[in-house]
């Protein structure tokens, strides 16, 4: 079988798809943008967004629009020049939101395309207006986000299947094209993201080594930032300081932004709310770290006492299932996305997104008392391995899926 699969950042989402489909002996052909990495047998053709005369100006509210059309034309062209070459192609694979899919069906317009269907944008329900620190309520905030969501759209009307890793996320599509989705998530490696005995980290510049037993709390996003909840976790650590001294607190991430806004005054939040809560922390206790390589942070989840994983309603973030699979005991936000994954008492907890205090007493319970919680994190390993193993459930169920897609054969319907 010929399979093209485009997205800006490949492999992103299909590593473990792509792999699996060059085992088998599928000739793989994948378009990416400037910065995609290649893959070992397949093969990588990257395409420029910009145009040669350079970006034409236009209304602010479809700046996102625009990019996106740049990345369609560019995908097309690239698409087309290789269909004259000789390029095949019996499935196309792909991430719609940045704009790539949006001439798919004009360049190959009898192949089916299996759509990525990670997020639809929300006017209310979701991620916008969930946090009223941050809310921008005005009508010209809420107008783009409508225009943003047009594009989604477009790539919807083309839609010959999507692809939700979780059943809320799929939920977020309009209710017309839930019928057209199959909720599977990527897949969690459990033979490798497991639980170890031995397992230990080192912080270099606090000249510590941190070992399963020890009153670790970990907390790890891309970027830290309030979409990932930095700014309640952070200030609920000086009544967890109060209550557990002993404890400490390790925070992976970096200092960009990946979803919502940077802060309005300039410098990253964890600068802003380290500002803001100067001279209420003991920062020898808590350790940035930045961002770590993988292997170093599934040493972090079977090392730590337990995890707080805080989200708004949104994507929901690998990094918890791996915590998860390595047999953490998980202290989520009881948000949409985590209240699929996690049964409070059951595999997890959960606390309510905004409450600090909650937080603090819920943390320092665990850590006072790690044997009485310790079922909570084989059951989330558990739940891991039945529901987003990698081998045994999500990738069978994946390459069944792009199979049934290139013989045209549509999967049973069924509406989330």
């Amino acid at each position: 079988m010929n399979v093209l699969i485009v997205h800006q950042n490949f492999p992103g989402q299909y590593r473990h798809l792509a792999a699996a489909l060059v085992a088998r002996g599928d000739h793989v052909v994948a378009i990416g943008g400037p910065t995609a990495e290649s893959l070992e047998g397949v093969t990588l053709h990257r395409y420029d967004p910009m145009p040669a005369g350079g970006v034409p100006p236009c209304h602010d509210w479809v700046g996102d629009i625009q990019i996106k059309v740049l990345r369609a034309e560019a995908v097309a062209a690239r698409i087309e020049a290789l269909r004259n070459k000789g390029l095949i192609v019996d499935v196309v694979i792909g991430h719609p939101g940045w704009g790539e899919l949006l001439a798919i069906k004009d360049v190959l317009p009898e192949v089916p395309v299996l759509h990525q269907l990670e997020f639809f944008y929300q006017l209310e329900g979701a991620d916008v207006g969930f946090d009223p620190e941050f809310s921008q309520a005005s009508w010209r905030s809420r107008a783009r986000l409508r225009l943003r969501r047009g594009t989604q759209l477009l790539a919807l009307e083309d839609l010959d299947w999507g692809l939700a890793p979780t059943r809320w996320q799929a939920s977020t599509a309009p209710g017309a094209y839930r019928d057209r989705i199959s909720v599977i998530h990527e897949g969690i490696d459990t033979t490798r993201v497991a639980p170890r005995q031995g397992a230990e980290i080192r912080l270099e510049k606090a000249g510590l080594t941190l070992r399963a037993g020890d009153e670790v709390v970990s907390f790890v996003a891309r970027n830290l930032e309030p979409y990932r909840g930095i700014h309640c976790f952070l200030r609920m650590l000086p009544l967890l300081q109060q209550l557990r001294p002993q404890a400490r607190v390790v925070i992976v991430g970096g200092e960009g932004v990946s979803y919502g806004a940077p802060p309005p005054g300039g410098g990253s939040w964890k600068q802003v709310l380290l500002q803001e809560l100067a001279g209420k922390l003991d920062l020898s206790r808590i350790h940035f770290v930045g961002r770590v390589p993988h292997p170093l942070l599934h040493e972090l989840f079977r090392i730590c006492a337990c995890h707080a994983y805080l989200t708004y309603p949104f994507v929901l973030s690998w990094s918890l299932l791996e915590a998860m699979a390595c047999g953490a005991v998980v202290i989520g936000s009881a948000t949409a996305p985590v209240q699929e994954v996690i049964e409070s008492g059951r595999n997890g907890l959960l606390v309510d997104f905004f409450d600090t205090e909650a937080w603090a007493q819920t943390i320092a319970a665990v850590l006072a008392d790690p044997q009485r919680f310790s079922s909570l994190g084989q059951a989330a390993r558990q739940s891991v391995v039945e529901r987003y193993d990698l081998a045994t459930v999500c990738l069978p169920a994946q390459l069944a899926l792009v199979d049934g897609l290139a013989a045209g054969r549509l999967p049973t319907r069924k509406t989330f």
